[in-house]
């Protein structure tokens, strides 16, 4: 058996420089893995099965889509039994879902024998979601196109966050209501990649007066009473909070673990839940 472990990850900055056609937006971000994992287990089999401990992502889920490409490119008759065991909240714009796919298709890689380069890898993983191909590489990420452009960076040096999830009901079609409710005012020409850009090739920590995501500017309208939780959270962390990816998790970098451990304490004795976690270095997401 190979057992993979697929990480969370979130926006550091995450801009839109305007749209290609009315279904693709052009996208420029500094994205970073974290140590949030699902889990994922492969078994050689006679086809392609999935058993998932969330049964409401047993069907048509991401990992049976990118265990097909592969199959398919790869014109390859073996079969494999995953287990999928859930640890990221799903939804959450914490790219859960697409780091499934693509732990899948470099596990297959292994397992089936292929070897494919890790470019080729991140090609196919962009035919399945915008998230994915980052997820081939881990670690901290330039990422712009619609996505399917990844350029690895110098790692983030080790970074505490504490993530936190709003009780809030999930958004059938999330993303695209969040990308349509973006107008020109609101798209932007790579500025602040460029800023943070300079502070990561210098080897210093992000500040959070560097993070920035255009989705800040639509979501408060998409996601009712976001607001007010992320106003709990600021007050009870003292500290700027940013939205992950497309929402509604939320997220703060804290000085250290100790920081981490006291706001996530406050959010679980309000009944709120919270995660820590640290950034991944590029080894440690497996790129």
């Amino acid at each position: 058996m190979l057992t993979t472990y697929a990480p969370a990850k979130i926006n550091l900055v995450l801009e839109v420089l305007g749209k290609y056609d009315d279904n693709n937006h052009q996208i420029r971000s500094i994205a970073q893995t974290i140590t949030l994992y699902d889990v994922l287990s492969f078994e050689m089999g006679k086809e392609i099965s999935l058993e998932c401990n969330e049964s409401s992502l047993q069907a048509e889920n991401l990992v049976i889509k990118a265990a097909k490409l592969f199959q398919e490119v790869t014109n390859c008759r073996k079969g494999v039994r995953i287990g999928l065991r859930k640890n990221i909240p799903w939804g959450a714009g914490l790219g859960g879902g697409s780091s499934d796919a693509a732990s899948t298709l470099v596990a297959l890689n292994t397992l089936w024998e292929t070897n494919l380069a890790r470019s080729r890898l991140a090609h196919l993983a962009s035919q399945i979601s915008s998230d994915a191909p980052l997820f081939v590489y881990g670690g901290t990420t330039l990422v712009e196109g619609k996505g399917e452009k990844v350029s690895p960076l110098p790692d983030l040096p080790p970074t505490h966050f504490v993530l936190y999830m709003p009780p809030l009901p999930k958004i059938p079609d999330k993303t695209s209501k969040l990308y349509g409710k973006l107008s020109a005012g609101n798209f932007t020409k790579g500025e602040f990649v460029h800023a943070a850009l300079q502070t990561l090739e210098q080897g210093k920590t992000l500040p959070s007066s560097s993070m920035f995501n255009i989705f800040e500017a639509v979501a408060f309208d998409v996601f009712p009473e976001l607001d007010k939780y992320k106003g709990i959270f600021e007050q009870t962390a003292g500290l700027p909070v940013h939205l992950a990816g497309s929402g509604p998790c939320l997220f703060t970098p804290v000085q250290n673990e100790e920081k981490a451990n006291e706001v996530c304490l406050s959010l679980r004795r309000q009944g709120l839940e919270c995660y820590i976690v640290s950034s991944l270095s590029r080894s440690e997401s497996g790129g």
